[in-house]
């Protein structure tokens, strides 16, 4: 079931943080404060979640143009970054994969993050699937 939005409520809240398109580092430094904020609360509204998708997608879309990982990192790095950031382990994220052969494989290098396992990172992570494909 997909959560109705109320607009009245959403406006306001556009109105408030005032969303646009990210162009500057001070730019985003807010929006990211945004979203931390929105991240660490509990029980996100329906508007406030739509908020957070909105925000993210734009911090996106400015830190993929400003800063281009596809030269600096692999795949790989960004994964075992995000897990040691995150305290996961591999047992963390088996299930991803949907196996610990599978899994053991990717994080020794052996073989390629695959189209659907990025996806499956990208939900995981909160993050864009493309961050995990070469």
């Amino acid at each position: 079931m997909i959560p109705t939005i109320n607009n009245k409520v959403y406006g306001d809240l556009l109105a408030q943080y005032q969303p646009k398109i990210i162009t500057t580092e001070e730019e985003n430094e807010r929006a990211l404060a945004v979203v931390e904020s929105l991240t660490h609360k509990n029980n996100l509204t329906p508007e406030e979640d739509q908020l957070l998708e909105l925000l993210v997608t734009l911090i996106e879309k400015f830190e993929i143009e400003h800063y281009p990982l596809n030269n600096l990192s692999t795949p790989l790095s960004r994964l075992t970054f995000l897990m040691e950031e995150n305290n996961l382990r591999f047992s963390d994220v088996v299930e991803i994969f949907g196996s610990k052969g599978i899994a053991s494989e990717v994080l020794k290098g052996k073989r390629q993050i695959s189209k659907s396992h990025a996806l499956k990172l990208g939900e995981f992570f909160n993050l864009n699937p493309a961050l995990f494909l070469i």
